[in-house]
């Protein structure tokens, strides 16, 4: 007959309740935060992208004007696909047109803004006079 010691005192076997419930609750904190995190650089990452619409419309409005001497003009503003070559671009989220914010009255001006999901407390006015957190482009020319 083989005798086997273990290294723990007789009689104790496993984790404790209590021990188990830090353990699950450290867990529980940890994912909370990286969730909270996660939904935050969502946020940003959209934003980012929605910069950079406005701007690739911007440059599509600017070399049309380069063209043609004049902003088209109309509901949405809306140039050829000459001058947005990869198509019209859509909000990332709602996968909707940024057109119901543009504006271009008589083919000389044009503004374009698009709504930011991340506060950046730098309140801005939209193209209809609205504060809030936008991103707007303008002619330039």
């Amino acid at each position: 007959m083989v005798n086997i010691k273990t290294s723990q005192p007789a009689g104790r076997q496993g984790f404790s309740l209590i021990e188990l419930l830090v353990v699950i609750a450290l867990i529980g904190i940890l994912t909370a935060i990286a969730t909270a995190s996660y939904t935050t650089m969502q946020k940003k990452s959209r934003d980012s992208r929605r910069v950079s619409d406005m701007k690739a419309i911007q440059q599509g409005l600017e070399q049309s004007f380069s063209d043609n001497a004049t902003y088209p003009t109309g509901a949405g503003c809306l140039v050829s696909a000459t001058y947005l070559p990869n198509g019209y671009p859509t909000d990332p989220k709602t996968k909707a047109s940024y057109n119901s914010t543009m504006t271009c009255p008589d083919g000389t001006s044009y503004c374009v803004c698009a709504t930011l999901e991340v506060e950046s407390g730098n309140s801005a006015v939209n193209c209809q006079g609205v504060a809030g957190d936008y991103f707007c482009v303008n002619q330039q020319q």
